[in-house]
C-alpha cells in the first residue's frame, strides 16, 4: 500500500491506496493559524505531529500492515527556520503572510522584473516569496536568525522530520525566489541580497525522489516500519496534474475554485521571459506553465452571494440548462484585477449590455461565460508561447457545473474532460509513491491504469460565440482606456 499526503493550507490530508490505486481511506485535519496585523503563522512542529497522528489513526483503524512508500505534495512558500537540533526556531511563516511589503520594494529596486523572470520564472517580487520574509527576519528578528542553521520550506521540513534528511525539492524551491529554475542552482545574487549562505539551505534534489526511510521515532508514531520509504513528491498543483493524468505535453489541468489556475507542461526548451509564470516541473529537466487568475470562481460566488438571494449552485445550473434563448449580456470578471495574461491590478468588473429583460440567471450565465473567456485568453497565450494544447482537464468547484464545462469547451475550442477522482493531489502523490517504488515504470504507465475520466464535453464553437469573444476583448480594452482618462 501507499500513502499520499497533501500538506494543505486549510487542511492536512492523507490517503491510503493499494497497488492499483484503489482508495482505502482518506482523512484530514484542519490547520490552526495565528493571525495579527497581517502576520499569518502556524506551529510547524504541531503541524507535523498532527500529520503523524492522522496517518497513525488511518493505519491502525484500517489494519494496514505495510506501507511501502509515503509521498508528499502541498503548499510551497511557507517558511520554517530550523535550529541545530533540527527543531523549528519559531512559528512557520505562512505564504499568506504579508509582512514583507517593504522588503519587496527593496528587492524590486535592486532586481528588475525582467531579470527576476529570466532566472526564477516569476514576474514580480511578492510578499509570498520566502526570500522577502527572510530579509524581514534579518531586520526584525535577529535573535531567531542567530539560532537558525537551515532555512526550509514546509514540505521539505516535514520530510526532514520523518527521515532526518534535509533536501529541497526543486519544484518547491521554484517558489523561494532564490532558485534558478533553468540552471537548477541557487541564484547567488539573491542569496547575497537577503544575507543567506547556500550552506544554510537544504541541498537541492529532483522532485519525486526517494529521500530515505522513516526514522525509528516517526515510524513508531505512525505504527509503521522503518522499511517505509519517504518520497519528497512535488508541488500540489503538479501532483494534481499527475492525479488527473496530465503527465505529457498537450493537456492543461484547470482548477476553478476561488482562483482559476492552469497547469501545462511546457515544450522544451521552455521560453524565458514569456510573460507566463514558469516553474521547474515534476519530471527532471522539464518546466510547467502555471498562469493564475484570481478572479475565477470568486466572481460567480460573489454574484450568487450578493445578488441571487440564496439560490444554490444546483438550482442555478438547472435553470440555465433549461433556457434556450440567446445570451447577449457580457461580463468582465476582474473583481480583484487581473493576473495572467494582462497583469493589470487596476482592472475592474463590468456588466455590459444590461436590459430590462435580463434577470439574475442571465447575469450568472454572463459571469460564467466571462470567466471562460478569460480561460480562452490564457490558453491562447500559452499556445502562442509555443505550448500546443489538446484538451482541458477540469477540476475544482467549477467542474461540477455542466453549464460552465460546456462554455469552456465551446469558447476555447478544446475538449473538456472530468476526472473521476476529485482529490487529485492525494491520488497524484500516491502515484508518485507507486512509481518511486517500482510498481509502475513511469507516470504515463501508472496514469493509464489508475486515472479514469467520467465525462467529456466536446467543443461546439460558433461564429456568434467567436464574435462575442472579440466583443469581450474589446470591452476589456475600452475599460482600460476609460480608467486612464
Amino acid at each position: 500500500m501507499f500513502i499520499g499526503v497533501d500538506l494543505g493550507s486549510t487542511n492536512i490530508k492523507a490517503a491510503v491506496y493499494d497497488a492499483q490505486m484503489r482508495l482505502i481511506d482518506r482523512r484530514s485535519r484542519p490547520v490552526a493559524y495565528e493571525r495579527e496585523n497581517g502576520f499569518v503563522e502556524f506551529d510547524a512542529e504541531a503541524y507535523t505531529r498532527d500529520l503523524l497522528s492522522l496517518i497513525g489513526t488511518m493505519v491502525r483503524e484500517n489494519g494496514v500492515r505495510e506501507i511501502r512508500q509515503i509521498a508528499f505534495t502541498g503548499q510551497a512558500e511557507s517558511l520554517v527556520l530550523v535550529d541545530a537540533d533540527g527543531n523549528a526556531c519559531m512559528n512557520a511563516i505562512s505564504w499568506m503572510d504579508g509582512r514583507s511589503e517593504l522588503e519587496c520594494a527593496e528587492l524590486s529596486a535592486r532586481f528588475d522584473s525582467a531579470l527576476c523572470e529570466r532566472i526564477t520564472g516569476q514576474q514580480a517580487v511578492l510578499p509570498t516569496w520566502p526570500a522577502t520574509k527572510i530579509l524581514w527576519l534579518k531586520k526584525h528578528r535577529p535573535d531567531v536568525v542567530a539560532r537558525t542553521v537551515t532555512y526550509m520550506l514546509l514540505k521539505d521540513f516535514v520530510v526532514f522530520k520523518l527521515t532526518g534528511v534535509k533536501a529541497a525539492d526543486m519544484s518547491i524551491a521554484t517558489f523561494s525566489f532564490w532558485f534558478d529554475i533553468y540552471n537548477k542552482c541557487c541564484w547567488q545574487d539573491m542569496l547575497q541580497a537577503i544575507g543567506v549562505r547556500e550552506s544554510e539551505l537544504a541541498p537541492l534534489t529532483e522532485p519525486c525522489s526517494v529521500i530515505g526511510p522513516l526514522t525509528a521515532s516517526a515510524a513508531e508514531a505512525m505504527g509503521l516500519s522503518t522499511d517505509t520509504r519517504v518520497n519528497c513528491g512535488t508541488l500540489d498543483h503538479f501532483a494534481g496534474m499527475i492525479g488527473t493524468g496530465n503527465v505529457t505535453p498537450g493537456g492543461v489541468t484547470l482548477s476553478t475554485g476561488t482562483v482559476m489556475a492552469l497547469t501545462a507542461i511546457a515544450q522544451e526548451p521552455a521560453p524565458r521571459n514569456s510573460g507566463i509564470a514558469m516553474h521547474y516541473g515534476f519530471l527532471p529537466d522539464t518546466h510547467v506553465m502555471l498562469p493564475v487568475a484570481e478572479s475565477g470562481g470568486v466572481s460567480l460566488e460573489w454574484f450568487r452571494r450578493t445578488c441571487m438571494g440564496g439560490i444554490s449552485y444546483d438550482e442555478m445550473n438547472r435553470e440555465l440548462l433549461a433556457r434556450t434563448q440567446p445570451h447577449t449580456l457580457l461580463f468582465l470578471p476582474y473583481l480583484v484585477g487581473t493576473n495572467a495574461p494582462e497583469f493589470d491590478l487596476d482592472a475592474t468588473g463590468v456588466f455590459w449590455g444590461l436590459r430590462q429583460e435580463h434577470d439574475v440567471f442571465e447575469m450568472a450565465y454572463a459571469v460564467m461565460e466571462g470567466v471562460a473567456f478569460m480561460l480562452r485568453k490564457n490558453c491562447d497565450d500559452m499556445q502562442k508561447k509555443g505550448t500546443p494544447l489538446s484538451h482541458i482537464i477540469a477540476t475544482g468547484g467549477g467542474a461540477k457545473s455542466p453549464v460552465w464545462c460546456r462554455l469552456q469547451a465551446d469558447i476555447t475550442g478544446l475538449p473538456v474532460v472530468l476526472p473521476k477522482e476529485k482529490e487529485a493531489a492525494c491520488l497524484g502523490a500516491a502515484i508518485i509513491a507507486a512509481v518511486g517504488s517500482g510498481c509502475y515504470g513511469s507516470f504515463r504507465e501508472a496514469c493509464a491504469g489508475c486515472v479514469e475520466m467520467t465525462t467529456r464535453y466536446e467543443p461546439h464553437p460558433t461564429e456568434e460565440l467567436e464574435k462575442k469573444y472579440r466583443r469581450f476583448c474589446a470591452l476589456y480594452d475600452a475599460s482600460v482606456a476609460i480608467a486612464r482618462m
